[in-house]
């Protein structure tokens, strides 16, 4: 075993060019949304080959403006894998709309083709899939079973710089939604962003991001006519981007492909030295595809495991290495439980992951000491 350390489930890959950054929206007193987020917003179009994106306070946020604009309320469904962070099937319920769980694949986490198949009906109106950990989801096997008028949205959370066939994950649907939450490859502390090559859902959700507001902040506040307010025909939100996250975006965008080529980089490193644990198994490296690799998402087998994923889990932070189940299993929170009667046993792929999932510490901080330490305490579970 090498040197005892403290290795964090996740860090942000910020240093003094991101520090930098912020002091010209502090300078000019340009605080809240405007050039900054402006220039964030295009830099990531180009980066994911997508006319348009739109900066938003959070992937959550992201995603309600989405189906707002897409107007999804009562009456509607909406599909929804059952092994995911809640906040996807939460912002089904904020429109009024049914959020329709189905289950998932246990080998890649990522919602089940064949199940999504069987749940649709007359009342669908889109289906939200989920780019696990990174990993692109069948879209190929998915457009083969969700009919051409039923909307495809990308819950991209985890996926900037992913790629399906050679296509950036954010243009795989109709429209998609990114974090830049502190545990994503590029962050801005809270912030989310929409992408969509639809002319219409776009200026839609850009006026409901803003109150509902007919035009922006800059344009207003640097027009010719400064007694002008703008026309409020929509019922909308205040989801903006500030623009001191903004300035921190673009230059965390500028280091996007670097990160991943370094994630990938680590996650082979991994895979090389881990997989002849035999109640270890190793994540699905994609073929034709990049994985983002946002988290590092081993299946811990509890029936060849010395012990239950709970005791190695403790077990692994007593030796200071932080590890995090994979995510949830939305049918298994108390809410959803409560609301919609759900039962462990009513998705089985999603109450396996939940259980039996373990994410080990891959960021891009870390050194090669650090992950050679995170493999000698995992070999030395007993």
């Amino acid at each position: 075993m090498t040197k005892r350390k403290d290795i964090a489930i996740s860090l942000p890959s910020t240093g003094d060019e991101e520090w930098h950054a912020v002091r010209e929206p502090l300078s000019s007193g340009w605080l809240t949304q405007g050039p900054k987020v402006a220039a964030f917003e295009k830099a990531f179009a180009e980066r994911h080959k997508m006319k348009h994106a739109l900066a938003t306070t959070s992937c959550t946020t992201g995603l309600h403006l989405i189906l707002a604009a897409l107007e999804i309320g009562s009456g509607d469904e909406v599909i929804v894998p059952a092994f995911t962070w809640v906040a996807t099937a939460n912002v089904v319920l904020y429109c009024g709309a049914t959020p329709v769980l189905v289950d998932v694949d246990r080998a890649t986490n990522n919602i089940s083709v064949a199940d999504v198949a069987k749940k649709i009906t007359e009342r669908t109106k889109a289906v939200i899939v989920v780019h696990l950990f990174g990993l692109c989801a069948d879209m190929d096997g998915l457009r083969k079973v969700i009919p051409s008028h039923v909307k495809i949205i990308e819950d991209a959370a985890c996926a900037a710089g992913a790629s399906y066939r050679g296509s950036p994950a954010g243009g795989l649907g109709d429209a998609a939604a990114f974090s830049f939450h502190p545990r994503k490859s590029i962050t801005t502390g809270e912030g989310g962003m929409v992408t969509t090559n639809d002319d219409a859902l776009f200026e839609t959700a850009n006026m409901l991001r803003n109150h509902g507001a007919s035009i922006s902040e800059e344009q207003r506040h640097r027009g010719p006519r400064p007694y002008l307010l703008p026309e409020f025909n929509l019922l909308g939100f205040n989801y903006r981007m500030t623009d001191l996250q903004g300035a921190v975006g673009l230059v965390q965008l500028s280091k996007l492909d670097r990160f991943i080529v370094e994630r990938q980089r680590w996650a082979q490193y991994y895979r090389d030295r881990l997989a002849d644990i035999p109640w270890l198994r190793m994540p699905v490296f994609p073929e034709g595809g990049t994985h983002a690799w946002q988290a590092f998402v081993v299946w811990v087998d509890p029936e060849r495991a010395p012990r239950p994923r709970n005791e190695i889990m403790e077990a692994l932070q007593k030796n200071s290495v932080s590890t995090r189940p994979g995510t949830h299993a939305v049918h298994m929170l108390g809410y959803y439980q409560d609301r919609f009667g759900f039962r462990p046993e009513d998705y089985p792929g999603a109450r396996d992951c939940s259980l039996n999932t373990m994410a080990i510490p891959l960021h891009n901080r870390m050194t090669k000491d650090d992950f050679d330490y995170v493999i000698d305490s995992l070999r030395s579970i007993r």
